[in-house]
Order: C-alpha cells, then sequence, then structure tokens
C-alpha cells in the first residue's frame, strides 16, 4: 500500500497525463553517510528553492524541483504547515519522483541532491557509484 505522499504523487501524475514524465535515473545511486554529512555541510547556508504547499506534491512542484536540481545539484525544500503531505514523507515522495536523495530532513525543511552526469560542480568525498547514463544526456 503506498503512503500518502506516494498518493498524491499518483493522484496529480493522473490528473494530467499529457504532463506524465518518465522516473528519472538517480545518479549517483546511492549515497555514504559522509556524503550525506558532506552535503549537509554544503546545505546549511542555502535558502529553501521549492516550496510545498496547501496543494501538496503536484506536477508543478516535480517540475520546479526537477528544474532547480538540473541547476544548482543541492537544493534546499520547505514543507508548509498547510501541506497534506506529512512533512516526514513528502522529501522522500519528492525524491523518488525526480530521481534525487534526501540527504537530510530537519523539522519542515529537507535538503535534495541529484548528481549531474556532464559536469557536476558538488564534489563528494570517496567512491561515487554513477547510474548509467540516458540516452543523450551528459555525452560529449
Amino acid at each position: 500500500m503506498p503512503n500518502a505522499a506516494a498518493l498524491v504523487i499518483i493522484r496529480a501524475l493522473n490528473e494530467e497525463p499529457d504532463k506524465r514524465r518518465t522516473m528519472i535515473t538517480l545518479n549517483p545511486l546511492s549515497l555514504t553517510g559522509a556524503q550525506r554529512r558532506a552535503l549537509r555541510g554544503l546545505g546549511h547556508g542555502i535558502k529553501p528553492t521549492v516550496q510545498i504547499g496547501q496543494h501538496g506534491i503536484t506536477q508543478g512542484v516535480i517540475d520546479a524541483t526537477i528544474a532547480a536540481l538540473l541547476q544548482h545539484e543541492l537544493i534546499k525544500i520547505s514543507i508548509g504547515g498547510e501541506a497534506p503531505v506529512a512533512r516526514k514523507e513528502a522529501p522522500g515522495a519528492l525524491a523518488q519522483a525526480t530521481g534525487s536523495h534526501v540527504a537530510q530532513i530537519i523539522g519542515r525543511t529537507a535538503l535534495l541532491y541529484r548528481r549531474r552526469f556532464k559536469d557536476p560542480e558538488i564534489k563528494l568525498p570517496g567512491t561515487i557509484e554513477e547510474a548509467p547514463r540516458p540516452k543523450g544526456e551528459g555525452q560529449a
């Protein structure tokens, strides 16, 4: 049985089938504790880029998150008090819909990370297990 946040995403995608996107590949495939720690340090000073409001996780929020991740790799999101999704479930559901990782959740704020295939600007410690590149992405 999907959780409430996943149901909100499914409902939003079903309402607008013409805007349906395929799931985006996770890159890197997983994060180690040291890598999450490094991301938490980098994310400390940034302001929230995306806000989940009273309508929950809509296609617009997913599109805005994807655009922000393409531009910044590491973003901070905030979950409004009136949001219909639980504050602990919303970042995971949004990360799943955008192919990103949740680096941290504190209160109603979370950090999401998705490494660019081409020219990543954040250097993570340790070995990075990179996902297979989608066709046409990151090719020189």
